[in-house]
């Protein structure tokens, strides 16, 4: 029997990225093979298995699932031996609806047992029927599960599961459940392991990282673990996401500051300027403690690049609310905002709440939202035109690189640069960090020609790219290499010492 295929379609947020790493290490570890690595020539037109990893959170989520699933529905008459599965936040929400509307789904699971993929193919294929299953918490954290990761240099790091908030708009908290965290040794055997591999990024992740340290009594616990990556070596960018402000602390500011391979950057979800809009939401914060959290990541790191998340049209939003957040947009000067037109979640406090605004409404004060944030972006970036930035090299992150024969990647503050490489210039591989000047600022994005007019260029090779260079070595054109699967950190039996025994002087102190 030839290997099977698979390939894993992944929608929403970070967490379901590296989600979708651990499904394409289950797949592998089952022998299954991933569809993009084989040669472009030989490679057929759908997967054995295509997975879907859904969101919950935008409005048009359920409609784009339901269209691609109508969109593999010949493939599936054609051979019925193909298999299709639903996993993520949509499909905990939805359960066998996803099924009642498109009966050619063979799996559908949640976001509690990304585990049980493989086991509930086999059962699919074995009983000629879909199979459904839905945990309602969590049994396994999945760090522990097989990973295929996408990147040789960079690499995610789950500090934390769920959320305990209770925001009126997010649907998030009913379907990851509470938070769980894991314990700090676990999490520094993962970026060790990580770091040994060749990884010289990590993003740590949780839905509310700065809560983490509450389930085991540790309220200064994020802080800790920051400082305690600082003391990794051949680690080089620590990177988070996303904190909550209300439960953020001059701690983590401090730890930030004075651990050299922590990034300034900091992404600081604000969702409304307006306190009374807030109070509705129940983000338990409001603008003026906001923006002090703002002034004091400034103080101590005033080269930070912060970012946000912002909702327009939220129910009960007025032109005055509206006008409040537009005044904390002003004030605060992210380098850059995602912004939402507030849309219904059913199952929400909020979609039942009085004063929808209606669509023409937010429509225009999503358009205004966007025209201040980009003249204050662009504001942010010109002031950088002439500054050194060092690039950490990424492959597919500039869309038009082939056309304007550059390069890009994402400087220490991760804002986005494109730079060009001077003629006979040593060319850095993906992984490997260069150095250039700015020679134009753009309201997404930084341009740093600075080379080509016999400004700075500089290139430093680093582990990260020879980690992404070994994949290179033996590989078809057009297929896709990606790292070894990772067996997982198990997390059996009593916590290790170092997490309880700790030197009055170390950073988990």
């Amino acid at each position: 029997m030839s290997t099977k295929t698979y390939d894993v379609r992944t929608h929403g947020c970070q967490m379901n990225v590296h989600d979708s790493e651990r499904l394409a290490g289950l797949l592998e570890s089952a022998g299954y093979i991933d569809l993009a690595s084989l040669p472009p020539a030989g490679r057929p037109d759908v997967a054995d298995v295509v997975v879907f990893n859904t969101c919950a959170v935008r409005e048009n989520a359920a409609n784009k699932l339901y269209g691609n699933l109508g969109q593999l529905r010949p493939a599936k008459l054609a051979n019925p031996d193909m298999q299709i599965a639903v996993g993520g936040c949509l499909a905990q929400k939805d359960r066998s609806t996803i099924v009642e509307r498109a009966p050619w789904v063979d799996v559908v699971f949640g976001t509690h047992n990304v585990g049980s993929l493989p086991a509930l193919l086999d059962r699919a294929r074995h009983n000629k029927a879909a199979e459904v299953e839905i945990l309602e918490a969590l049994e396994v954290f999945p760090s522990t599960l097989p990973t295929r990761r996408d990147s040789a240099y960079s690499g995610w790091v789950s500090i934390s599961v769920g959320c305990n908030n209770t925001c009126t708009f997010c649907i998030v908290p009913a379907l990851r459940g509470k938070e769980k965290d894991r314990r700090p040794g676990e999490i520094l055997a993962e970026v060790e392991a990580l770091v040994a591999s060749g990884v010289i990024e990590i993003t740590l992740l949780g839905q509310n990282v700065n809560t983490y340290g509450v389930e085991f009594g540790d309220r200064l616990a994020f802080g800790k673990l920051l400082r305690a990556c600082g003391q990794i070596d051949g680690l080089e960018r620590v990177r988070f996401t996303s904190p909550h402000p209300a439960a953020f602390t001059d701690d983590v500011v401090t730890a930030m500051a004075e651990t050299p391979n922590v990034m300034p950057s900091l992404h600081m979800p604000l969702q409304s300027g307006s306190d009374r809009v807030l109070k509705a939401m129940r983000r338990s914060y409001r603008s003026d403690r906001f923006l002090g959290i703002i002034d004091r990541v400034r103080e101590q790191l005033p080269d930070a690049a912060i970012t946000t998340d912002i909702i327009v049209g939220f129910p009960g939003e007025t032109e005055e609310d509206f006008q409040g957040t537009l005044d904390v947009v002003r004030a605060a000067r992210f380098s850059s905002a995602f912004t939402f037109q507030y849309s219904i979640r059913p199952g929400t406090p909020a979609a039942e709440m009085d004063g929808q605004v209606p669509k023409e409404i937010v429509q225009e004060r999503f358009e205004r939202l966007i025209a201040v944030q980009d003249d204050v972006s662009w504001v942010g970036n010109r002031e950088l035109e002439g500054h050194e930035v060092e690039v950490l090299v990424a492959p597919r992150e500039g869309r038009k690189d082939a056309e304007t024969h550059r390069m890009s990647g994402r400087a220490r503050d991760n804002r986005l640069v494109h730079f060009a490489v001077p003629e006979g210039a040593q060319v850095p591989r993906p992984g490997d960090a260069a150095t250039v000047g700015v020679t134009y600022g753009a309201p997404h994005h930084l341009v740093a020609d600075s080379g080509l007019q016999g400004g700075p260029y500089s290139v430093r090779r680093t582990r990260g790219g020879d980690a992404w260079a070994a994949l290179q070595e033996g590989a078809t054109p057009g297929a896709t290499k990606k790292p070894a699967v990772s067996l997982g950190i198990p997390s059996v039996g009593a916590p290790p010492a170092r997490e309880v025994v700790v030197a009055a002087c170390s950073p988990l102190g």
